[in-house]
C-alpha cells in the first residue's frame, strides 16, 4: 500500500514506521499537498531503501519532468499522455479515470477519479480494469481505515492508494489512522 501526499519527513517515516510499502509525493500540482522538487528530494532521502518512493504529479507539462526527477523517485505517477524520458531510469504509474482506456505503455495504473480529492473510487470501473488490465492495478479514491477491507475485497487490486483518509487535515499524517489502514491492509488476504 501507498501512503501519498507526504509534505514532511515527519510523515513520510511515521508512514514507513506503521508499514507501508510506498510513499509518495506530489509535486508540480495544485493540490495542498504540493511540495518543492527541493522538500521531495530530502523526503525521499530519509526513505529507507526497500520503500517505493513515488512523486506524484498531474503536470502535463514535458518541462516540468526535470524538477520531478531531480527529487530522485522510484517511481513516477502522470496523468494523461505525459512521456517520461526512456533515460529516466523511473517506474511509470498512469492514472485513470472513469472512462479511460487501459493503458500498457506503464508499469502500473492507478484507478482514481478523484484525483486526490478524496472521492470515493468507483467501483464497477475499477474491478473492470483489475479484470482486464495488462499491468498491476492500484485503487485509489476515498480509502480510509474504515472502508478499505471492504473496497479490496470488492475489486481485489494490487495495492491501495491512500492520501486525505489518512490525515488530521490537508498534507499532515495523523498517525493513529495511518497505523489503522496499514494494519487493516495487512491482515486482509
Amino acid at each position: 500500500m501507498k501512503i501519498c501526499g507526504m509534505t514532511s519527513v515527519r510523515d513520510a517515516l511515521l508512514a514507513v514506521a506503521a508499514g507501508a510499502d510506498a510513499i509518495g509525493v506530489v509535486l508540480a500540482s495544485p493540490s495542498p499537498r504540493s511540495v518543492s522538487p527541493e522538500v521531495a528530494r530530502e523526503i525521499f532521502a530519509a526513505v529507507p531503501p526497500f520503500v517505493t518512493r513515488v512523486a506524484v504529479t498531474s503536470t502535463d507539462r514535458p518541462e516540468d519532468l526535470a524538477a520531478i526527477l531531480f527529487s530522485r523517485p522510484d517511481a513516477v505517477q502522470v496523468g494523461g499522455s505525459l512521456v517520461l524520458p526512456r533515460d529516466a531510469e523511473v517506474r511509470v504509474i498512469r492514472m485513470l479515470s472513469p472512462g479511460d482506456a487501459l493503458r500498457d505503455d506503464c508499469d502500473a495504473v492507478i484507478v482514481d477519479g478523484s484525483h486526490g480529492t478524496g472521492r470515493t473510487f468507483d467501483p464497477g470501473y475499477a474491478r473492470e480494469c483489475v479484470a482486464s488490465s495488462p499491468v498491476p492495478v492500484i485503487l485509489a479514491g476515498g480509502l480510509a481505515p474504515g472502508n478499505v477491507a471492504e473496497a479490496i475485497r470488492m475489486v481485489r487490486p494490487y495495492a491501495v492508494d491512500v492520501a486525505s483518509g489518512v490525515e488530521a487535515a490537508p498534507g499532515v499524517k495523523d498517525e493513529r489512522l495511518v497505523r489503522a489502514f496499514v494494519k487493516v491492509c495487512r491482515i486482509y488476504p
